[in-house]
């Protein structure tokens, strides 16, 4: 690659986003940076990053852009309408896009991107805040195939295995399959550790248990470790999990899946959220099973 074609805008430098961008930089790409958030702009240029003025100043004639935001309403806000990142960005670049977001609002991107000759690669990222700066991020990828191709070292930058899909919404349907996962096995691992505890178990001897039975997957193994010592600081919050669950459940309507158990827990996380722990880190689904069986905090 010739310096102009290192050139990238990074849009939404948050918990995600900022250490995502350092690792593009110090893989040798140009990174100019804009978040809403003055902190997070301050944050950047304290750890190398160029910062822009606004979206369209650090999208403005670069041939790749990366935007890491929080929900539909932010997806829509930034790249569309007559003030949106897609209308500054130059014809045939290149626009990741690395949230969890619906269907339907990638869709209407996809529409505004292909009007302007723009490749729009959806690239949601699994993984947490707490591995980011590791680049063991992994991300699932679906648009344009020879842009997905011609983007490959640059996802090599940030995530260690990039999944190709297909040349629409896969990836989004992907992102949403993965975290029903992960949010119906926080709300069952919170029943399995209470039924347990009511028997009788050691907090640490249940916990032991899980790490060496046929259960013990990567996401049990992953949230046994902070509950050993009750840590529930947010590496993904519960209500992110509730924003996603309500993702999913509408991704289910929208197909015709009923999705029985992802609605269950959604009123799971709605209670943690209503209760004060919107955020306290998703496996506080244990938290709130503790409450409803009677059991206090156990013994470390």
């Amino acid at each position: 690659m010739t310096d102009t074609s290192k050139q990238l805008a990074f849009i939404g430098i948050g918990k995600m986003g900022l250490p995502m961008s350092q690792l593009v930089a110090k893989a040798g790409f140009d990174v100019t940076a804009f978040d809403q958030s003055t902190a997070r702009l301050d944050e950047a240029r304290d750890h190398g990053i160029a910062v822009a003025g606004s979206p369209r100043e650090a999208v403005n004639g670069r041939p790749w852009v990366i935007t890491s935001l929080p929900d539909d309403a932010a997806l829509r806000a930034v790249m569309l309408g007559p003030t949106g990142l897609i209308g500054a960005m130059a014809p045939r670049a290149v626009l990741i896009e690395t949230s969890t977001v619906s269907a339907e609002a990638s869709a209407e991107v996809d529409a505004a991107a292909q009007a302007r000759g723009i490749a729009y690669l959806r690239a949601p990222v699994s993984g947490n805040a707490s591995i980011v700066h590791t680049g063991a991020l992994s991300c699932f990828v679906s648009g344009p195939k020879d842009a997905f191709e011609s983007a490959k070292p640059l996802f090599a930058s940030f995530t260690r295995a990039q999944t190709y899909l297909g040349p629409s919404e896969e990836a989004r349907y992907a992102k949403l399959a993965v975290n029903l996962m992960i949010a119906v096995s926080a709300a069952m691992m919170a029943e399995s550790l209470a039924l347990a505890r009511k028997g009788g178990i050691g907090w640490q001897d249940i916990l032991k248990v899980l790490d060496e039975s046929a259960v013990a997957s990567p996401m049990v193994k992953y949230k046994t470790a902070p509950l050993r010592t009750r840590d529930f600081v947010s590496s993904f919050s519960c209500k992110q999990m509730a924003k996603d669950l309500d993702l999913i459940l509408g991704a289910g309507h929208a197909v015709g899946v009923p999705l029985q158990l992802a609605a269950t827990v959604r009123e799971t996380y709605g209670a943690l959220v209503a209760q004060g722990d919107g955020e306290t880190d998703f496996i506080a689904t244990v938290k709130h099973l503790e409450r409803l069986s009677g059991l206090d905090e156990p013994k470390l």
